[in-house]
C-alpha cells in the first residue's frame, strides 16, 4: 500500500531541463563552434560527472571535466537569472495539497545540489509540503544509483515497495525503479529519455491520482 509520494524536481515539479541544456550547448559552442545540440543531449538527466564527461568528450579542448566544469562555474549564471516560478507546473501545487489531505507523506529526492533545490521549492512556496528534502549532493554515488531513494524511504520510515515516485529522466527511473519502488514518468519526448522501467507514464503531473 502506498504510503509516500517523493518526487524528482527538475523536469517534474518544474521544467528547467531544456534552459539547462541550452546553457550547457551556448558554452560548448563559445569553446568549439563545431559542438551540436545531439552531441549533449545526453547530459539532460545525468549526475555532475556523467554531464562533464559527456562535454569534455564534445568539446574536446583538451580541458578535462572537472577544468571543463570549473570553466563553466566561472562563466556562466543560468541559475541567478532564471525565474523558476515562470518553469514551475502550475498543477504541482494542487496535486500536493490533495496528496497531504490523502495522507501521504511527500519528499523531494533530486541529484540537484541542495541550496538551489531548497531556493526553488521556497520560491515557489511548496517548500513546506515535504517531510524531507534529499540532494544529491548528500551522496558519492546519485542517480542512476538507487541510493537516493533507499535513504529516503529511511528518511520517512517506508518500505521501499509503500513508495511511489514521479520522475522523468532515464537515469532518475532507474533508480526508483531499481529502490524497489512504483515509478510513474512524466511523458517528454524532447531528450531521448528511455521511460520503459517505468510502472506508468502520465502526460501531467496529476494524472498520478489514479494510481494512488
Amino acid at each position: 500500500m502506498i504510503q509516500a509520494v517523493i518526487f524528482d524536481m527538475d523536469g517534474v515539479l518544474i521544467d528547467s531541463e531544456g534552459i539547462y541544456l541550452e546553457d550547457l550547448l551556448q558554452f560548448a559552442q563559445r569553446l568549439n563552434p563545431q559542438v551540436k545540440r545531439e552531441e549533449i543531449v545526453s547530459t539532460v538527466g545525468k549526475t555532475a560527472k556523467d554531464t562533464w564527461e559527456i562535454m569534455a568528450n564534445a568539446v574536446k579542448n583538451g580541458q578535462s571535466w572537472q577544468e571543463l566544469r570549473q570553466t563553466y562555474r566561472r562563466l556562466s549564471h543560468v541559475t541567478d537569472n532564471i525565474d523558476y516560478t515562470s518553469i514551475f507546473r502550475k498543477e504541482a501545487k494542487g496535486l500536493l495539497f490533495e496528496l497531504k489531505k490523502r495522507g501521504y507523506q511527500l519528499a523531494v529526492a533530486s541529484s540537484t545540489h541542495r541550496q538551489l533545490v531548497l531556493h526553488v521549492l521556497f520560491q515557489n512556496g511548496i517548500l513546506d509540503y515535504f517531510e524531507t528534502v534529499v540532494t544529491g549532493d548528500q551522496f558519492v554515488r546519485s542517480k542512476p544509483d538507487p541510493e537516493i531513494y533507499h535513504h529516503t524511504a529511511k528518511i520517512l520510515k517506508t518500505a521501499e515497495t509503500d513508495c511511489f515516485v514521479l520522475e522523468d529522466s532515464t537515469v532518475g527511473i532507474r533508480a526508483a525503479h531499481d529502490a524497489g519502488m512504483k515509478v510513474a514518468a512524466v511523458i517528454d519526448n524532447r531528450f531521448g529519455f528511455d521511460q520503459s522501467l517505468a510502472d506508468y507514464q502520465v502526460e501531467k503531473i496529476e494524472d498520478i491520482l489514479q494510481y494512488l
